[in-house]
């Protein structure tokens, strides 16, 4: 009986990691790809308690109707309830499948890191949504929004005409095709055993059943 507990060990580890990479099938075998710090590095800083057990990784794009639809709704209750408790921590990806304005509404939140504003940078985008592929992003209405929110706005332009934030986008990007991401908005819901994959602007529901099984 022994015998037959010890070889059974390696072979549910083996159908649990497989399990979780079957999730991203163009990343790596190795399962410390997928490690959180790994999942979350060069993303949106930290919202809510960095300690809390689960996080969500959110997946967006500044001009999609879905993700707008989200931040507008399903959020505001997961952050009063999940995150602004302690139970949840939350970091944003950029996966700008909009175009090169998408891209550089990504960079313009990145500046705004540089002055600790982003999560208001962040929320300004989506409070200012108007439709995909419209032409609302512009340089003239990114300095519009870094005024609101009370940018420097010389170092924010300086950060956008260098384009200091445009490789790290491309990266997240590029990370993100790698793990099978390919729409948004999309979600990972994980801790340190299990992760649960969401994808489209999903009922509250579906969140809630997730964080609960975590």
């Amino acid at each position: 009986m022994k015998k037959i507990y010890l070889l059974l060990i390696p072979i549910a580890v083996g159908v649990i990691t497989g399990m979780f990479l079957a999730f991203f099938p163009n990343t790596e075998d190795d399962s410390k790809t997928l490690t959180e710090s790994k999942l979350i590095q060069n993303g949106s800083p930290i919202m809510g308690n960095p300690l809390a057990s689960i996080t969500i990784l959110e997946w967006g794009d500044y001009q999609c109707t879905y993700c707008y639809k989200f931040h507008t709704n399903t959020f505001n209750t997961i952050k009063h309830d999940f995150i602004e408790t302690g139970k949840v921590k939350l970091v944003f990806k950029d996966f700008p499948l909009n175009g090169q304005d998408s891209i550089l509404a990504a960079e313009a939140a990145y500046c705004a890191q540089d002055q600790e504003k982003y999560w208001q940078y962040h929320d300004e985008l989506y409070k200012n949504w108007a439709g995909e592929r419209t032409g609302w992003v512009t340089r003239d209405s990114l300095d519009k929004f870094a005024t609101t929110v009370n940018l420097d706005l010389d170092k924010f332009n300086e950060c956008l005409d260098n384009h200091k934030y445009l490789e790290r986008v491309n990266q997240i990007y590029k990370f993100g095709k790698e793990i099978g991401i390919d729409a948004t908005p999309s979600f990972l819901v994980f801790n340190n055993e299990k992760l649960i994959k969401i994808t489209g602007n999903q009922p509250l529901e579906v969140f809630l059943k997730s964080i609960n099984e975590l």
